[in-house]
């Protein structure tokens, strides 16, 4: 049964109104906040008490039931339909490559819309990681990156401008059209996609992709209330995981705030190296970085931080590096990825040999710790940790951070 619109006949007569003509190019709705939706419906008269309903039936049908054309929101009159026609879209970014390797793994091009008519919009990669029980959505949070990584491909690619929340959540949204995800959708009759009862597509999301998400803060915490509000996306806060290079002042306020699963990007256990393998270090040195995690807001054996640690041939790969990294995280609740270095155009490091990784993985094993390999995806479409860099052209930074 169609909910009754209270006064459609006023916002109609709103949208009449020369001085309210939508803009050239109507804005998406697509990846906006609970606040955004209410301040779209304002912009074109909806009566104020009517903003919160209308803003939970817009929730609804783009973030539960996935919609792309505003004709299908069956529960809101027809002529409020119109209207929001008018003036916006369910646009979502396009796809401007899709590669698929041969274990499954999907990296996107996305390129999101232009702020102006004239301006070519910002492209990132994200990549999606299909598992029989899980699907894993890996998302950038900045075009380019504002850290300079020595072993990261994506930190070749100097930091353009951060990503708005809308684009982040977006990025969310493509994966699960393009994956079948949303109710009564087909998943692509190429790769490996989880389905089946009470399995789906996207299940899991890191925060892994372009970026440094804690040097976007604010956008990745409001872009973490839209995936894990349970009557849209309603992603789980312990399926979605924020990963860091370690800037400190901002990973207690990433648990006060989001409650969101935190993982480390780690890759040694002494300064010396560190400031050269992540320069952030010099900045925010292990000391304080390892007090972080310990005091991380809801840590705990069932809510263990990751740390993540890339190997690298004759670098970080000795004995004697996993015993200090064993003496390093003593005390911390803590799960430990070993990484096996993804190669890259153009790049100087080695991946360790699988005799020193299985050692490595056996010393810290011992010690108590949680120490999978990571099984390398991707690798061949440049979609493996680490390999992220996209196409996008090199234009001025428009959102450098005053830390840089």
């Amino acid at each position: 049964m169609q909910t009754p619109v209270a006064d459609i006949s006023a916002v109609a007569a709103t949208a009449a109104d020369p001085a309210a003509k939508p803009a050239a190019a109507p804005r998406s709705l697509v990846g906006l906040t609970r606040a955004g939706l209410a301040e779209a419906l304002r912009a074109i008269g909806v009566p104020e008490r009517e903003i919160r309903m209308r803003a939970g039936q817009l929730w609804h049908w783009i973030y539960h039931h996935g919609v792309s054309d505003f004709s299908a929101m069956l529960n809101i009159a027809k002529g409020l339909r119109a209207i929001l026609a008018q003036h916006y879209t369910l646009e979502r970014p396009e796809i401007v490559a899709e590669q698929v390797s041969k274990d499954g793994t999907r990296k996107w091009l996305l390129r999101m819309p232009a702020a102006k008519p004239e301006e070519k919009g910002a492209e990132v990669e994200c990549v999606y990681i299909p598992e029989s029980d899980r699907g894993t959505l890996c998302v950038s949070s900045q075009v380019g990156c504002t850290l300079t990584c020595t072993f990261c491909h994506t930190g070749t690619q100097k930091l353009v401008r951060n990503l708005t929340t809308q684009e982040i959540v977006a990025q969310v949204v493509v994966a699960r059209d393009r994956l079948g995800d949303f109710p009564g959708g087909t998943p692509p009759d190429d790769g490996i996609v989880p389905h089946g009862e009470g399995v789906r597509a996207v299940s899991n999301i890191v925060f892994m992709g372009m970026g440094e998400p804690l040097y976007n803060f604010d956008n990745v915490k409001d872009a973490l209330g839209v995936l894990s509000d349970g009557e849209g996306l309603s992603l789980s806060k312990r399926r979605i995981t924020v990963s860091t290079a370690g800037v400190v002042p901002q990973i207690a306020p990433l648990g006060d705030e989001s409650g969101a699963m935190l993982a480390i990007s780690l890759h040694a256990t002494n300064d010396e190296l560190r400031n050269k393998l992540v320069p952030l270090n010099k900045k925010y040195p292990i000391k304080e970085l390892m007090e972080a995690c310990r005091t991380y807001p809801g840590v705990s054996n069932a809510r263990r931080i990751t740390f993540e640690y890339v190997m690298l041939k004759g670098v970080n790969d000795s004995p004697a590096e996993a015993r200090a990294l064993v003496k390093l995280l003593k005390g911390i609740p803590a799960k430990i990825n070993l990484i096996p270095f993804n190669p890259w155009p153009g790049t100087t490091y080695e991946c360790s040999d699988w005799e020193t990784i299985e050692k490595f993985s056996d010393i810290v094993f011992n010690a108590g710790y949680a120490s999978p390999v990571r099984t390398p995806r991707g690798r061949d479409i440049l979609a493996a940790c680490g390999q992220l860099k996209s196409e996008t052209e090199k234009l001025r930074a428009r959102a450098r951070l005053a830390s840089e």
